[in-house]
């Protein structure tokens, strides 16, 4: 899909890999327009960042209706916006839990909704997911996170078959741990005297050192740009390293009980033998 007259358009793109998306697609010559909660702070970026909220429709709306305006055309959407909470499920505000969704499925639903309606006019479009590993296999104490993005590739998948009839890709990407400020920004419960606060911050520490030691975005990034360029994609790309690759493929063929051990020696967790 590679031309100058390409209109690519990538939410969360003021950090992170869509930052780093964004600085790349353009510099390949695309007509690129990130998205930002506050793009009054970025001012040095090489591509207009404009005003959104995945959360709120209105502003989205506007950014569509925009940028349909200025350029009369949206080839690909990058569903990259999102969040992460951490904690024990239980414990964790129901709040908190719906604004998950509301950031990473949600705002990726929203979001496909307003650009397909242009794309099946043109003829041709992509829309790309930024999902996670922790979508094809539930992290203890990310729970909530791994149920919007488990959420999201469900949607990807029957989304997949509708829209291909109308010469629309739809392509999911599932990076593993990354070094980004992604683990800096993410909310986690961890009630003083509650039943999960040791376990909780156990996980936590193993968590964040396995994301500060995990791969580069660039590398992540090189394969949506490959994506984005691609003739014919395929529908899910793994961004992992080999043994997050391998922890998918054993999720699907271990019985979960015996999966779950294994989690749970990696993840430091104790499982309480029965008596």
């Amino acid at each position: 899909m590679k031309n100058e007259t390409n209109v690519v358009l990538v939410t969360g793109a003021s950090s992170g890999i869509g930052r780093l998306t964004a600085e790349r697609l353009h510099a390949e010559g695309y007509k690129v327009y990130g998205t930002s909660r506050h793009p009054e702070k970025y001012d040095a970026l090489p591509f207009p960042l404009l005003k959104m909220d995945v959360t709120d429709r209105s502003s989205m709306e506007s950014v569509v209706r925009e940028l349909l305006e200025k350029e009369g055309r949206i080839d690909v959407l990058i569903n990259n916006a999102g969040m992460g909470i951490g904690g024990a499920v239980e414990e964790c505000p129901e709040e908190e839990a719906r604004y998950q969704f509301e950031t990473v499925f949600w705002g990726a639903a929203r979001m496909s909704r307003l650009v397909l309606p242009h794309m099946r006019e043109q003829g041709r479009g992509r829309i790309i997911c930024i999902s996670s590993i922790a979508g094809r296999l539930s992290l203890p104490y990310q729970a909530w996170y791994s149920a919007a993005k488990f959420a999201m590739e469900g949607l990807c998948e029957g989304l997949y078959l509708e829209v291909k009839p109308f010469g629309i890709d739809l392509v999911l990407v599932e990076p593993g741990d990354t070094r980004t400020r992604f683990t800096a920004n993410r909310k986690w419960v961890n009630r003083v005297g509650s039943p999960y606060q040791e376990q909780t911050q156990r996980t936590r520490t193993i968590v964040e050192k396995n994301e500060i030691q995990g791969s580069d975005p660039e590398k992540v990034v090189r394969k949506i740009v490959r994506i984005v360029t691609k003739k014919h994609p395929r529908f899910r790309y793994m961004a992992g390293k080999p043994e997050e690759i391998a922890a998918v493929f054993l999720r699907s063929v271990l019985p979960y009980p015996l999966f779950a051990r294994i989690l749970a020696v990696f993840y430091g967790i104790k499982i309480k033998k029965k008596t």
